[in-house]
């Protein structure tokens, strides 16, 4: 029993200078890094999807809208005739 305490002892005095070394550096926990490396991903998503976005509308917005049965219709066309 009493090796027991003497062993105990001498880990708490070895373990106290250690121990005062990594006080303020203790790493995050991994949720937490794992959280934000999903949030940095999410970021990124984000802004390529945005970039694509823009492509898109600039090139739609070149594009004349044309309508494909112009010329299957006749010269009037309005409702009251039908």
């Amino acid at each position: 029993m009493k090796r027991l305490i003497a062993v105990v002892i001498a880990l708490a005095a070895l373990m106290g200078p250690v121990y005062a070394q990594f006080k303020g550096q203790t790493p995050p926990p991994p949720l937490q890094v794992e959280q934000e490396q999903k949030k940095k991903e999410a970021e990124r998503v984000d802004q390529e999807y945005k970039a694509a976005l823009k492509r898109t509308q600039g090139a739609a917005a070149e594009k004349t809208v044309t309508d494909p049965w112009q010329n299957m219709r006749g010269v009037d066309d309005s409702k009251t005739k039908r």
